[in-house]
């Protein structure tokens, strides 16, 4: 248990070297941009005084270095959490302070609202998104992978890689536009985009966006099923239950997709991590109000503070779900800490 404990500890180190660099560089590249964020903030015509009070409230004065000391300062500290809105003056004759520990990514120059209530609002709708994309791919995949595996050599087994092949090979954007030309704009049946009000406007609206995700994904796991069961039908165990009477398909669902599971289960966890913090395209195709539509306004509208919080909210995904799966995997097989 001890050898256990040190080697996650490592890789909790690492992870976190990873989150500390992407923070590190996204900051930068932000702040070496050309342009003044206080001008942009207040508009053209602000007088001078104006323009310096955005910097003194934004947190823009200073040296780079320094602004930078007190945005890490600021991320994660214990505090009195003022109950108030620094844009707001009226605001603050009735503040209540509270000591605890709290997150502070800044205010944004566009929305000029915590990007930490932005970021809470926006965050479960990609977790939404990306639950319901993972599992048409899981849906998919699986039905394909196993249903090709049981005929290999057939014609159903070549057109299965085929659709995975051109699966993979199309572009989000493509398929995405294609599913809403034929499902909403020819047929009807669902909403073109948007988020929608009532829980079952938001299901309907869910699903454009969840099968343009899924559908690539599931080429990945249908292809990755395909040859972990082939593989399994020259275990033992398989050919124990073919000898028993068991038809080629039950041997393979009910003993040889057991053990692949175990990659599809590790992929999974490494895609949700990958669509919570990179569905960029298909949230901006669909107008789906998650992370990836708003990096995209945040980068439109130059707001520096707020493009920084969605690179690093989505980094700690990935790098979250990495993590998970490399301390599971450590945990199961100690020898994987030496590859």
């Amino acid at each position: 248990m001890t050898g256990w404990f040190w080697r996650a500890l490592r890789r909790i180190g690492w992870a976190l070297t990873v989150v500390f660099g992407v923070t590190t560089l996204s900051f930068f590249l932000v702040h070496v941009l050309p342009g003044d964020p206080a001008r942009m903030i207040v508009g053209p015509q602000a007088s001078a005084r104006d323009v310096e009070k955005a910097r003194e409230v934004y947190g823009l004065t200073g040296p780079l270095r320094v602004r930078y000391a007190r945005y890490l300062l600021r991320l994660v500290h214990v505090g009195a959490a003022l109950q108030k809105d620094a844009l707001r003056p009226a605001d603050h004759r009735s503040c209540a302070s509270v000591e605890r520990l709290h997150f502070d990514l800044g205010t944004s120059f566009h929305y000029r609202r915590p990007i930490v209530d932005l970021v809470a609002a926006k965050l479960p709708r990609s977790l939404d998104l990306a639950l319901a994309a993972l599992a048409v791919a899981l849906a998919i995949g699986l039905s394909i992978g196993v249903s090709t595996a049981a005929r290999p050599g057939g014609t159903w087994d070549e057109f299965g890689a085929g659709v995975a092949l051109l699966g993979i090979s199309a572009p989000t954007f493509i398929t995405g536009l294609a599913l809403q030309y034929v499902l909403a704009h020819r047929l009807g049946l669902l909403p073109y985009d948007g988020y929608g009000k009532t829980s079952a406007e938001h299901l309907a609206s869910l699903v454009l966006p969840a099968l343009t995700l899924g559908i690539h994904g599931s080429a990945i796991y249908a292809r990755l099923v395909r040859a972990e069961l082939g593989a399994a039908l020259d275990q033992d165990f398989v050919r124990a239950a073919r000898a028993k009477g068991a038809s080629r398909m039950r041997a393979l669902v009910v003993h040889g997709l057991r053990t692949a599971l175990v990659p599809v289960a590790t992929l999974a966890v490494l895609d949700l991590g990958a669509l919570v913090g990179g569905a960029v395209v298909t949230e901006k195709l669909f107008r789906w109000p998650g992370m990836g539509q708003m990096a995209v306004e945040a980068i439109v509208n130059r707001d520096g503070p707020l493009v920084t919080a969605t690179v690093l909210v989505a980094a700690i995904a990935i790098v979250a779900a990495t993590l998970l799966v490399d301390l599971v995997a450590v945990f199961l097989d100690p020898r994987t800490s030496r590859a």
